[in-house]
């Protein structure tokens, strides 16, 4: 029968590996820092598992993103900062705050509504927190830096929109998409230098992004999906010249765009 472990003896086992002398020395030369690249990493097999429709894959990538939970909160307590414990504490705190119609007598009529309140909620905290450090709130408070920049993008438009800063039709935003596009041909044309070529194709990027907010669109799906498609054609060109007994390097664009043209016509078919 197969051991059952608790969640105490994750937090033993993440102990022993930050013990001095007995411990693991990679796991000994961590600080928040080096591994936050692998918490980032953890969250997006998580989700890349749940696209799979794969349970095993989730169970574990959920038990890798738990680790990182409990990494970090040892760390914590080794600075004297706070303690795994004080992390659910204050978990569980947030919850039972943002769902007073489960907690306590409050009432929501549907999910619309409880996400409304829930945002209501998360404003009110955001501008509890800059009282206290003597600064006025903003509507962007909150967007945290370390999201993906398409992602963040989004996120500051539909803050900003909140406040009635946004186009209110889509067709503007279109509009907009081709002044920063010329812009950037403009830039690209006039020599005008890498910093302003990366400027102008930084804002032809977040007015995409606003586009498909408007457009009701997922940018990351979007994107994702035709990585996706690039890949199963480029592999679909890679398999035709390797029935020419080819390899890419040994063709050149013109044959490879014109198999590229007939996968393409292979997958209509």
């Amino acid at each position: 029968m197969q051991k059952t472990y608790t969640i105490e003896d994750l937090l033993s086992i993440m102990q022993a590996l930050r013990t001095p002398e007995t411990g693991c020395p990679w796991d000994l030369k961590q600080t928040f820092e080096t591994i936050a690249p692998y918490t980032i990493e953890e969250a997006y097999e998580v989700d890349e598992a749940i696209r799979d429709g794969d349970r095993d894959a989730l169970r574990d990538e959920l038990g890798d993103l738990l680790l990182q939970t409990v990494f970090h909160a040892r760390i914590a307590e080794e600075e004297g900062s706070f303690e795994f414990a004080d992390v659910v504490t204050a978990i569980c705190e947030k919850m039972v705050r943002r769902h007073p119609h489960v907690f306590s007598d409050g009432t929501v009529e549907n999910a619309d509504a409880q996400t409304a309140a829930w945002e209501q909620q998360k404003e009110q905290e955001r501008a509890s927190k800059a009282a206290k450090k003597g600064e006025i709130a903003s509507a962007l408070d909150g967007v945290t830096v370390g999201l993906p920049s398409l992602l963040r993008a989004v996120k500051l438009q539909k803050r900003a929109a909140r406040v009635g800063f946004d186009w209110p039709e889509t067709v503007q935003v279109l509009d907009k998409m081709q002044e920063e596009s010329a812009e950037l041909v403009e830039a690209f044309q006039n020599n005008e230098g890498q910093n302003r070529l990366k400027e102008e194709f930084g804002d032809l990027m977040f007015v995409m992004a606003n586009l498909a907010r408007h457009m009701k669109i997922d940018p990351e799906e979007a994107l994702r999906g035709a990585n996706k498609k690039f890949e199963r054609r480029f592999k679909g060109v890679e398999e035709k010249l390797n029935a020419l007994g080819k390899t890419p390097k040994q063709s050149d664009l013109q044959e490879m765009d014109a198999l590229w043209e007939a996968v393409k016509a292979d997958e209509q078919a």
